[in-house]
């Protein structure tokens, strides 16, 4: 009755006509807080309206991208939870793709309050949009490496016979329960940004705690579901190279986390590094399955 249940939930949650319905809100809510976002931007420069709030978000037009690339972010984390049982390269691959969108996200805020000089490489905004413009285009090409050894997994994968049904059901069971989470972390983080502004609005948090909203916890909450998989997967598999690659899957998680705790170069660096570790990991991986699958065909013959 239990199992029947979950079943039902995650269908609801999940169901091909769900996440259709999902992406055509979130687009439509990502358009709509583009213009509104404009709107105020134009209504504040002109002064028809007068707001405290000074982060860069509300000086020049181009720094609305930020509010929609919010909102992708928002369907990003619900694509993440969606791919969760279904792949867990994809769900990996999905954890890479939100920072990197969220590198994205502040490179349109900075673009708008960059200082154009000769002394670019002295001046510190100027210099973390450098390492930001670099750490977006690497982390791009890591991420088209790592979904190709994902898909080569998967081609492997295809030749076995599923064996882990029951594994799949709990990540379902992790899937269902993380949809409510999550949403009860954003809202309450967002209730608590709207009344700590409200209260004291010359007093705002720098723009960096407003980038790393929520998704601190976010990435500190995938650590701990990166763990609980590995500690279930070893009840279905005794194979090392498994085992190491998901425990490289939360090292490399770990990693990203940690990034919401420095700024600067080290904080790119970070994620670059996660990246790469993870990309390391996999193609090891790959390539101890194409030998355990090379020496069972010689086996045969």
């Amino acid at each position: 009755m239990q199992k029947n249940k979950i079943l039902f939930l995650f269908q609801k949650f999940f169901s091909d006509k769900t996440r259709e319905r999902t992406e055509k809100v979130i687009l439509n809510l990502a358009l709509l807080s583009f213009f509104v976002h404009l709107v105020v931007i134009y209504l504040s420069k002109f002064d028809f309206i007068e707001l405290s709030m000074d982060n860069g978000l509300l000086n020049n037009p181009i720094s609305a991208v930020y509010t929609p690339f919010s909102f992708i972010l928002i369907y990003e984390v619900y694509l993440l939870i969606y791919y969760l049982p279904k792949s867990i390269t994809t769900y990996i691959t999905k954890q890479y793709e939100i920072i990197t969108l969220i590198i994205i996200r502040k490179l349109f805020k900075d673009l708008a309050s960059l200082e154009l000089s000769s002394e670019w490489f002295e001046i510190k905004g100027d210099l973390q949009f450098t390492y930001d413009l670099i750490g977006s285009l690497l982390l791009f090409y890591l991420i088209f490496l790592f979904q190709k050894q994902g898909r080569r997994k998967l081609i492997q994968g295809n030749n076995i016979k599923p064996r882990v049904e029951r594994f799949i059901y709990k990540k379902k069971v992790i899937a269902v329960i993380l949809v409510p989470l999550f949403f009860v972390m954003a809202l309450y983080t967002l209730t608590n940004w709207a009344i700590g502004f409200s209260l004291i609005p010359n007093e705002l948090a720098p723009f960096e705690s407003i980038n790393n909203l929520f998704f601190d916890e976010f990435f500190t909450v995938l650590i701990l579901v990166d763990v609980v998989l590995l500690l279930i997967s070893l009840f279905y598999t005794d194979q090392f190279h498994e085992i190491i690659r998901n425990s490289g899957f939360i090292i490399s998680t770990i990693l990203i986390r940690m990034s919401f705790g420095v700024s600067g170069a080290i904080s790119t660096i970070l994620i670059v590094v996660a990246v790469l570790f993870g990309l390391a990991m996999i193609t090891v991986h790959n390539k101890y399955e194409k030998d355990l699958l090379l020496r069972a065909s010689t086996n045969k013959i």
